[in-house]
């Protein structure tokens, strides 16, 4: 495990050597202290990544690119138990969970590198109404990006940044999440590894209140690419408009699931559980508000319930456990005020709540409420935990209403038999993310993000490579002619 920062392709310690202590969720022990990181360390990362890009990095071909991201992608693929292990560790996340992440993150670098290679000698002819031009649209580097990762998913989400800025020829200063660091920290062990150039990918962790500010103010970094809350979301966009900084933001969700009365009942109930209880319902687009159509109600819900109960909950390194604890002390504090506040008012508790079943750790039982009112706070405010509120519906157009009521805009999920009824709810949800017959799958190729206050921009794909391009045109007087407009 790490104890150094990673600034211009060394291991050097932080500023004063203050460290933060990093928590296993599952224990409550501290199992490692990590680097703690100063605006100091902070302006040393963003002078790093600058210079670098200054040098030959922002030169380098799209093939060069690939080489490095291939051979990260290795030395990720290679140690893919020690990070799963650490990830679980770091998060609390169910071990298959935590390693399928980590191998999706190995496919995000190869991904990017394909696309790298797809970046040389491409541009785009536009026609014009005056063919005495031409013109080419061409694609630079953006710069210095700032990459600030959630605990969530706290390699891959890293990996859904870095691996498209380095395929797109930026350097970038990676700042992830204080509780989660330790993972993201090994992308500096393969970067030398790959002998990527030095400051081409920089690594600072430490108190979101000490290095996120310098970071993203920073007069030389020219791009900010956040995931994270709304609140901090709103606060980077504010202060990244001072200087007209180019940003990106993936931001919460409130995300609706709606079940039709001619669904597949028992698919649609294991959709539902994996939509809200995955990741112990720690998802930015976790669907945490279902709908449910009148006619199949009380037979989905006895289902649910069934179902939901049987959740096997424990630590992430336990064989056959679904359920691990929350990230932290505090994250559960703030799920269990949301589940006393239904209970308090008399929302229905169908099942959950609490766990006592253990002397330590962060643990808490899938939770289902039925009919919370659309202003409480239960159907209306991300809880980010396994939570999950229920509401039923007559009709398609009450829940097209219902599903489209709310601030955010992430992701949306519909499940029938009827594939005219899909494509239609499709069409009129809301969000950037839309789900038919299932819940959460997430696939590099496709765009990834939201409506409304759940974000600006869209990662993964070709979208999540546009983050770290510009794009220039470059037009051309062809013309034998001469202009004639001055000189006759």
């Amino acid at each position: 495990m790490q104890d150094k920062l990673f600034i211009n392709g060394e291991w050097v310690a932080p500023e004063n050597n203050a460290t933060f202590p990093v928590i296993n969720p599952a224990t409550e022990e501290v199992f490692h202290n990590a680097p703690a990181g100063s605006a100091n360390d902070v302006d040393k990362a963003v002078e790093a990544a600058s210079a670098a890009f200054k040098s030959d990095w922002s030169k380098t071909t799209g093939k060069e690119r690939a080489v490095y991201l291939r051979k990260m992608a290795d030395g990720m693929e290679r140690d893919l138990h020690k990070l799963t292990e650490l990830e679980v560790k770091d998060n609390g996340k169910p071990y298959p969970e935590a390693q399928w992440d980590i191998e999706d993150a190995i496919g995000c670098f190869r991904y990017y590198a394909n696309l790298a290679e797809e970046l040389d000698g491409k541009c785009e002819v536009t026609e014009l109404s005056d063919d005495r031009f031409k013109s080419e649209v061409r694609y630079s580097p953006v710069g210095v990006a700032a990459l600030i990762t959630p605990w969530n998913y706290p390699m891959l989400m890293a990996s859904w940044k870095i691996a498209p800025a380095i395929a797109a020829g930026a350097t970038c200063v990676l700042k992830p999440a204080t509780v989660t660091p330790m993972t993201a920290l090994e992308y500096g062990v393969y970067a030398q590894e790959a002998d990527l150039p030095a400051g081409v990918l920089n690594i600072v962790t430490g108190l979101g209140s000490v290095i996120g500010d310098p970071l993203t103010q920073h007069p030389k970094v020219d791009k900010v690419a956040f995931t994270g809350s709304v609140p901090v979301g709103s606060r980077i966009m504010s202060m990244c408009a001072q200087e007209i900084k180019n940003v990106s933001l993936e931001l919460g969700g409130k995300s609706p699931v709606i079940v039709f009365d001619d669904a597949d009942i028992e698919g649609a109930v294991e959709w539902v559980m994996f939509g809200i209880f995955w990741n112990q319902g720690q998802v930015c687009s976790g669907t945490s508000r279902l709908l449910v159509q009148e006619g199949i109600r009380d037979k989905f819900l006895k289902r649910l319930k069934e179902e939901t109960e049987k959740i096997t909950i424990g630590d992430g390194m336990t064989e056959g456990t679904l359920l691990g604890p929350l990230v932290s002390e505090s994250q559960l504090r703030g799920v269990l005020e949301f589940v006393d506040h239904g209970i308090a008012t008399g929302v229905e508790l169908l099942t959950g709540g609490r766990c006592d079943d253990f002397e330590k750790g962060y643990f808490m039982k899938p939770t289902i409420f039925l009919d919370p009112d659309v202003t409480d706070k239960l159907w209306a405010e991300e809880i980010f935990g396994p939570v999950l509120s229920v509401k039923s519906f007559k009709t398609e157009e009450e829940a097209i209403e219902l599903a489209n009521d709310s601030i955010f805009g992430l992701a949306a999920a519909v499940m029938s038999g009827s594939k005219e009824r899909c494509s239609r709810v499709a069409d009129a949800m809301r969000a950037g993310i839309i789900w038919v017959n299932c819940s959460q799958p997430t696939f590099t190729e496709a765009p990834w993000g939201g409506f409304k206050q759940s974000g600006i921009g869209r990662e993964l794909g070709r979208w999540g490579l546009n983050n770290y391009l510009e794009t220039k045109q470059v037009t051309e007087f062809i013309s034998p002619e001469p202009w004639g407009w001055y000189m006759k």
